[in-house]
């Protein structure tokens, strides 16, 4: 699968069961209005599939194909995968087994 056109302009294609993930950003404002530095906020566990891999072979030599899709938001453990930069964007390669729940993006907040 691509990588979107706005994030990069190569083709990113994923090998097995991999997928290539943008992080969704969270709010830098609490809800009473105080700003948060970089250094106080977490790494996002919420992130939107850019590209998924054929997926895995299994011992008898039948492909397994992936349960998720591009697009779909996805939650993760923190340290999972491996952080890569392509064309300036900072992508995440994760495993498929490493996801652990597809999730309904967050709404925009009304006045963003």
């Amino acid at each position: 699968m691509e990588v979107r056109r706005s994030l990069s302009k190569r083709k990113v294609t994923p090998q097995g069961d991999r997928l290539v993930v943008r992080r969704v950003q969270q709010p830098t404002t609490t809800i009473g209005g105080v700003h948060l530095p970089d250094t106080a906020q977490e790494k996002p566990i919420e992130g939107e599939i850019l590209a998924v891999g054929p997926g895995r072979t299994l011992d008898n030599g039948t492909l397994l194909k992936p349960t998720v899709k591009v697009g779909e938001h996805i939650l993760f453990p923190k340290y999972s995968g491996t952080e890569v930069t392509i064309d300036g964007a900072e992508l995440l390669i994760i495993a498929e087994k490493d996801v652990l729940a597809v999730v309904d993006p967050a709404p925009v907040p009304a006045g963003v």
